[in-house]
C-alpha cells in the first residue's frame, strides 16, 4: 500500500469556503477512483508550519493505483481547482506502508 501526503499553502486572498470547497472536491474523489483504500482531507490544526492551510492524504493499494490517480481527469480537475483558488506551494510525499 502507498500513501500519498499533500500539504497545501494558499494565498492570503483565499477565503475559507475556497479551502473547504478544496476539501470536498478532493475527498469526492473517493466516488469516482478506483484502487483508493482511505481519503481524508482538512484543515491544518498544528501551530508550527500553519502557513500550510490543507493538508490531503490518500492511500493506494499499490502504485499502478497511484499511477492511475495521477493521470485521472478527475484528478486533473481537482489540481486544477486547486491552483485557481489560489495555491502558492505544496508538499507532496509517498511512503510504502
Amino acid at each position: 500500500m502507498i500513501q500519498r501526503t499533500v500539504l497545501l499553502k494558499f494565498r492570503e486572498e483565499t477565503t475559507q469556503e475556497q479551502l473547504q470547497e478544496v476539501i470536498k472536491r478532493f475527498k469526492a474523489l473517493d466516488e469516482v477512483l478506483t484502487g483508493i483504500v482511505e481519503i481524508q482531507a482538512g484543515l491544518n490544526l498544528a501551530e508550527k508550519s500553519k502557513e500550510y492551510q490543507v493538508i490531503l492524504m490518500v492511500r493506494f493499494e499499490d502504485q499502478a493505483a497511484l499511477d492511475a490517480y495521477s493521470a485521472n481527469e478527475d484528478h486533473q480537475a481537482v489540481a486544477a481547482f486547486i491552483r485557481e483558488s489560489g495555491r502558492l506551494d505544496s508538499i507532496g510525499v509517498d511512503i510504502e506502508i
